[in-house]
């Protein structure tokens, strides 16, 4: 069953590779949506999959994508489901 999250995430998240960390993860758990900063230093989640490879895919994203970032505070909802094709980094 397909599922639609999407994330405010708080924490050492811009300047470290967070998107891009994020994007090839995305990519490994055949996740489509976008991530992209935000000017209040917070990184903006989409992320939507199959419902056990996007559970899998948030803890990875809530534990910090790599060894850089760091994840203070996630606040996720879920999003009725949208029409994305692919992962984007905006």
């Amino acid at each position: 069953m397909q599922k639609h999250l999407s994330a405010d995430i708080y924490g050492l998240v811009q300047g470290v590779g967070f998107r891009y960390a994020t994007y090839s993860w995305a990519q490994k758990y055949a996740i489509v949506g976008s991530v992209k900063n935000c000017t209040n230093g917070s990184v903006h989640l989409e992320a939507q999959g199959e419902a056990l490879q996007l559970e899998h895919f948030i803890k990875i994203i809530q534990n910090g994508p790599n060894k850089f970032a760091h994840v203070k505070q996630m606040q996720l909802q879920e999003q009725p489901l949208s029409n994305f094709s692919e992962f984007l980094m905006l």
